[in-house]
């Protein structure tokens, strides 16, 4: 939860409901031909290693897009796409496209990563991802060096008060301008409403004449703006992680913070329930990890040439958050750094931030305000951020801060609400998929954007973690597999037990 970009790299949007408006009839040209598929050449693991291929079908590709569809057959900007081809001997059912998160995460990289846990549906299905527009390979956002955003991404969140506001405020308008002098031309171009009507070209691009669709956290905002744009396009969508577009920064920095002092004291439930390396009870290792945070604002600690500040320790323990897979290296890192080791929870805070091995960065902390900014018209004044801060700190001092809208209030783009409002009414039935344990994107975002869909159907999830449809839940995969292989939604109240 970062005072400088919030706490959620898996989120964004804001507010609104509106009705759904007719489709676009001329931006879903495209041709399958368009599209040039060919060896994948430059994927990378999170290590920097090019990862083994499952199989050597395996394609990646680019589709040309317009950069402003207000100018249609003006500038071109490419997608990057990736392609699993389906591997089953039954009839193939067309594809699934999936969006994994963010704003800024790299499909290309996310989906060949995921392969192993897609087997069954690749069986009939076509597994297709992408880079979104100002995503990495497709124009991604760029906002300075690797050593900008080393200082970028190490900013201390406390000690609360003037001075860490300021240092704040000064880094924010920095960060912003480098935004521009490096990106200004893609930058009010990289919104939601623009993103679904690439992900439109693309369905028409490989010969689907509807859209079959897996969206995760963000994505599921993508997805709920598609099916308001595109309502007669829709094919099976799955929306898990679920965010409500209609909250504000306020709302979802406070809903946010809850969602992950939550997490954190199930981490430190489990910690303790046998044998806990830096507490024996709740509360003797919530005040060491509060300690630790307290020393690392007077002292970081040095690991490998590189200082590991409050900033970056607060953003790795949220980092291994996510999962509840990642608790038992939390715990290692954690006591190690008591003991003055740094070097796990740094390797947590970069896995977050995107940055390599080799110190450079992916895009991911970029593309993530600059598709959030642009996705609202709301900047907040600083009596809203202050007021949004102070709350956040009261629930929860490790992970409160005044969330992303100090960075949107100096962005140098102009937002619109226009992937605020979702309304699906006309499309096929849409499965939303929330999770009670969820701290990323809280539960209760789950029943109101099946809501304000219209023609969605809310599945309960009631484990830990971001996201239900990879965490290992069979239940859940079940249910999700099944409709997007066989068509059969879940009733009414559904809902899984924790995996």
């Amino acid at each position: 939860m970062r005072r400088v970009i919030a706490a959620a790299l898996l989120l964004a949007a804001t507010a609104g409901c509106s009705t759904a408006p007719a489709e676009p009839a001329s931006e879903s040209t495209a041709d399958p031909d368009q599209i040039a598929w060919g060896p994948c050449t430059d994927i990378k693991r999170p290590d920097g290693e090019t990862p083994a291929r499952q199989d050597a079908s395996v394609r990646c590709g680019k589709l040309a897009v317009p950069l402003d569809y207000a100018k249609p057959d003006g500038e071109k900007l490419d997608l990057a796409l990736i392609k699993l081809p389906a591997t089953g001997k039954q009839k193939r059912l067309g594809s699934v496209v999936f969006n994994f998160g963010g704003p800024g995460a790299s499909g290309v990289d996310t989906l060949d990563q995921a392969a192993k846990a897609l087997t069954t549906l690749r069986a009939r299905y076509d597994l297709i991802s992408f880079d979104p527009r100002g995503v990495e390979r497709s124009s991604g956002v760029k906002c300075g060096d690797a050593a900008e955003m080393d200082r970028f991404t190490s900013l201390d969140t406390l000690p609360a008060g003037d001075e860490t506001d300021q240092e704040v405020e000064a880094a924010n308008k920095r960060f912003a301008s480098l935004c521009q002098q490096n990106s200004g031309e893609i930058l009010p171009h990289v919104g939601t409403a623009n993103a679904s009507r690439d992900m439109d070209r693309i369905r028409a691009a490989v010969g689907d004449a509807k859209l079959n669709y897996v969206g995760m956290s963000y994505g599921t905002q993508l997805g709920g703006v598609y099916a308001t744009q595109f309502p007669k396009k829709v094919g099976r969508m799955v929306l898990d992680a679920p965010l409500d577009p209609t909250v504000t920064f306020e709302q979802r920095t406070l809903a946010q913070t809850r969602g992950f002092q939550k997490a954190y004291e199930s981490f430190l439930r489990s910690c303790v329930k046998e044998t806990c390396d830096f507490g024996k009870d709740q509360a003797t290792a919530n005040a060491n990890v509060g300690k630790l945070m307290n020393q690392l604002t007077e002292k970081p600690l040095q690991v490998n040439g590189r200082e590991l500040t409050q900033g970056l320790a607060s953003t790795g323990v949220a980092a291994a958050l996510y999962s509840e897979l990642t608790w038992p290296f939390l715990e290692q890192a954690l006591s190690e750094a008591l003991k003055g080791n740094g070097e796990a929870l740094m390797y947590l805070a970069d896995s977050y931030t995107g940055r390599g091995p080799d110190g450079t960065y992916s895009t991911q902390m970029t593309s993530f305000p600059a598709i959030t900014c642009v996705d609202t018209a709301e900047r907040p004044d600083e009596a809203a951020l202050r007021r949004t801060e102070a709350a956040a700190m009261k629930i929860s001092p490790l992970f409160g801060s005044e969330g992303s809208g100090g960075l949107c209030r100096v962005w140098p783009a102009k937002g619109n609400d226009e992937a605020r409002h979702v309304n699906a009414t006309g499309s096929a039935p849409i499965m939303v998929v929330g999770g009670k344990g969820d701290p990323a994107t809280p539960y209760e975002w789950a029943p109101k954007l099946t809501a304000q869909l219209k023609t969605a159907t809310l599945v309960t999830y009631e484990g830990e973690g971001h996201g239900a449809y990879l965490s290992g839940s069979k239940c859940i995969q079940g249910l999700v597999d099944a409709y997007l292989l066989e068509g059969k939604m879940p009733g009414k109240n559904a809902s899984c037990p924790a995996a």
